[in-house]
């Protein structure tokens, strides 16, 4: 099938060709471009909301209520589970999906699963790109459930334009999981399972942390309690996250950086094809044996990718100048 042909039918929000414009991007990013061009140019309507916690907090529950209050409301979902890979077999559980079946009759929820594939940060390399499938297809919010590893899923920050932070109470120490980074990506905090012991000490500590930050009181984001498992506390959630994603939309600070982040791993994909495996090969051979570092090899490779770049460049202008003067 011609590429352009599938993008025409995923614009027309084919779920069957949502699913194949989606495998094609998480098979390689460079080979996807004809599908991703046409697509991009039909995207940027969406909210994209990113949930993110330590395992265990009822992310994958969360989720399936906040799709039930979009869609009660007439709004088409789109959801990308993200399950970590196994370093051994390099398999993914992908358990989140069946944690979600309630949408599963529903045309108007996609969920598509997807393996980090060893990929760091929380999201899977081709996240990014499977959110643009998802917003040309019409999807009004994506919701994107991260991988649940910690304090290592930053990059879901450039990802969303909402980023909600969800944790549990009665942990031992309720905000040891969302320190560091994680606290300074969420544009939301959320206390779920609410009605256990602790509930309002851990939303105290989280504002007490945040309190403890330079910004200004209103800027500060907002603590939420939910009980995913009846949906208590989920429509005011929602309606924090709506006007959140409307405040992101209208500055455009984090569609900017979405579109820097995307463009940087566009650049490094086609640098990468363009060296070649067989290059990058020979230069770890020099370095494992002594005889190289990274650094000079990674100088080396560049100089003559750009040099053989202007040869080529050069060869063109030579055959045109040679027509026009026949």
């Amino acid at each position: 099938m011609r590429y352009e042909d599938l993008a025409e039918r995923v614009v027309a929000g084919e779920h069957r060709a949502i699913a194949r414009a989606i495998s094609v991007v998480e098979d390689g990013t460079t080979e996807a471009a004809p599908l991703l061009g046409p697509l991009f140019g039909c995207a940027g309507r969406a909210r994209v909301v990113g949930l993110t916690g330590p395992p265990g907090v009822g992310k994958s529950t969360l989720v399936d209520r906040l799709t039930a209050e979009w869609r009660g409301a007439g709004q088409r979902v789109g959801i990308i589970a993200v399950d970590p890979t196994s370093p051994f077999t390099g398999g993914a559980v992908l358990g989140d999906r069946v944690r979600m079946q309630a949408h599963a009759g529903d045309s108007g929820v996609y969920v598509r699963s997807m393996a980090t594939r060893g990929h760091l940060g929380g999201l899977a390399r081709a996240t990014g790109d499977a959110v643009v499938v998802l917003d040309a297809a019409g999807h009004d919010v994506i919701v994107i459930e991260t991988v649940g590893v910690g304090q290592g899923e930053v990059e879901i920050a450039r990802t969303a334009d909402v980023s909600v932070v969800v944790t549990v109470p009665g942990t031992g120490d309720d905000v040891q999981a969302i320190k560091a980074g994680i606290m300074e990506i969420a544009d939301i905090f959320v206390v779920n399972k609410a009605d256990r012991e602790g509930a309002d000490r851990a939303v105290a500590e989280i504002e007490a942390m945040l309190a403890l930050q330079e910004s200004p009181s209103e800027d500060r984001p907002p603590v939420c309690k939910t009980q995913a498992s009846t949906g208590a506390g989920v429509a005011p959630l929602v309606a924090e996250i709506d006007a959140l994603a409307r405040g992101a939309r209208h500055r455009g600070g984090r569609r900017r950086e979405r579109a820097r982040s995307r463009l940087r791993a566009a650049l490094t994909d086609r640098f990468l094809d363009a060296v070649g495996d067989a290059t990058i090969d020979a230069a770890v051979e020099r370095i494992v044996d002594g005889s190289a570092d990274p650094y000079r090899e990674a100088d080396g490779i560049l100089e003559r990718a750009l040099a053989a770049r202007r040869g080529a460049a050069a060869a063109a202008a030579g055959r045109g100048a040679g027509a026009s003067d026949g």
